[in-house]
């Protein structure tokens, strides 16, 4: 892709409404723009790091063995009415009318109509266990929108529905759920901590909030600090075996870590005074056990072994998709712009004309670009005429992780300057070699790259 030929409509000045770094980032940067409070237009910068993400989340998910769906995003209110939430859930849930005067709401989140299609389809235990998740819009009424797609009305949001025979089988979908939350968020370079959670209106016993620990975190958290010293790695699980996902759990949450809404102070006194922390965090997933909550007034039974029908358990796990962009922004952005990790940038590289109409300059950006794409990554090729400084600002704020900078005077010695957005370290290469440095680079996170020999 050629900068000129992109529709990147960058702010020079940062908009008065936007009051964290990821909101000024993400307005900056031509990746949002607000179309109505906590409603925006996801412009192309903005959709391809959407898309990232959610593609992330469908690889994981089918690796754990759900099962992907798609579901409408008006639901009818008798549903709710089954199950008992709708007039519980509050001013949040965006309630209508159609032509016809049958009332219908937007959706915020879907067990009972998931639960409408289980029990329209599955009569069996031997159909058992099953999960079926979807990746889609929602809207929840907030009384004060803010800090952007951090806390917005319209939100992208992947929600998950597992169904169970038995509690132990829909306690080991919840540990499944964790261990592929761990893997996820860590191939975005977050650092998500599981800590237990309140339930919500979504209710249940059991459940876990996934935060990012953030400055401007709209919870409060207290943990052990030995838990941010915990990676999932390159693990091999299989979902299948339920000691393996229930030591994987009991890893990640023996240790203290809680929101303020679940806190215990005794509890927190016992962990050693020198590891205690207390800071503020982004929830950016949360799972959740419940039972029979929705099964049992609704109506979703199996016939169990003993051909008498049994009520389903359930649990209910999201990730916040578009949540995850200003997440990934607040923990990963210095004064001059975003910094991507290399699992969801927009762009893996950007390339830098110093002299854009040189002819040797413009072939050398032109082989860069078809050798970088060859090998099934994707380069953005500034070939504005812009001075120099005014490219290598824009790349700063897009932060791509790395950027490949053209001059007449490299060329002439045979090199160009690979550079690293991150530690802004720079190294002078062959055009060649910069390549299979990046094709080194991206190789743990793009499965089907062409790395050279």
């Amino acid at each position: 892709m050629r900068l000129s030929r992109y529709f990147l409509p960058v702010l020079k000045e940062t908009p008065s409404e936007a009051q964290i770094v990821s909101h000024r980032l993400m307005l900056r940067a031509g990746m949002i723009k607000q179309q109505a409070a906590g409603i925006y237009s996801w412009l192309p910068l903005g959709f391809k790091v959407l898309r990232k993400i959610e593609n992330i989340v469908h690889e994981e998910q089918a690796r754990a063995g759900h099962i992907a769906i798609q579901m409408p995003i008006l639901q009818p209110a008798d549903l709710w009415r089954e199950s008992g939430r709708y007039d519980d859930y509050g001013q949040e849930m965006l309630r209508m009318q159609d032509r016809h005067e049958r009332d219908l709401l937007y959706t915020p989140t879907a067990e009972e109509m998931v639960t409408d299609i289980f029990r329209s389809h599955v009569s069996s235990y031997k159909d058992l266990p099953l999960t079926l998740y979807q990746i889609q819009w929602k809207f929840r009424d907030e009384i004060r929108p803010r800090f952007g797609v951090m806390r917005g009305r319209e939100f992208y949001m992947k929600d998950g529905y597992n169904f169970d025979l038995t509690k132990e089988d829909a306690l080991h979908a919840y540990n499944r759920h964790l261990v592929s939350y761990l893997r996820t968020y860590e191939r975005m370079g977050l650092q998500a901590i599981p800590m237990r959670a309140d339930s919500g209106p979504i209710g249940g016993d059991d459940t876990h909030e996934f935060l990012v620990l953030a400055e401007t975190g709209e919870s409060e958290v207290f943990y052990d600090s030995e838990i941010t010293e915990l990676k999932f790695g390159d693990r091999d699980i299989d979902y299948d075996d339920k000691a393996q996902c229930q030591a994987v759990l009991e890893e990640f949450t023996s240790r203290y870590a809680r929101t303020d809404e679940t806190h215990d102070e005794a509890r927190f006194a016992e962990v050693p005074e020198e590891r205690r922390r207390v800071a503020r965090g982004i929830e950016v997933g949360q799972i959740f056990y419940f039972g029979t909550k929705y099964s049992e007034p609704m109506g979703a039974t199996v016939q169990g072994p003993d051909g008498k029908p049994v009520p389903v358990h359930m649990g209910s796990h999201g990730i916040g998709v578009s949540r995850l962009l200003g997440a990934i922004i607040e923990a990963s952005h210095d004064d001059n712009g975003i910094i991507w990790p290399e699992g969801v940038t927009p762009f893996h590289c950007g390339i830098v004309n110093l002299k854009q109409g040189d002819a040797e300059a413009d072939a050398a950006c032109d082989g860069l670009h078809d050798a970088i794409a060859a090998l099934g990554l994707e380069p953005l090729y500034d070939d504005r005429n812009e001075r120099a400084g005014g490219k290598f600002a824009t790349m700063d704020l897009i932060g791509l992780p790395w950027r490949i900078t053209v001059g007449p005077r490299g060329l002439k010695n045979g090199v160009v300057e690979l550079t690293s957005r991150r530690t802004g370290e720079s190294e002078e290469l062959p055009p060649e070699e910069a390549v299979a440095k990046l094709a080194r680079i991206y190789a743990p996170h793009c499965p089907n790259l062409a790395v050279p020999g």
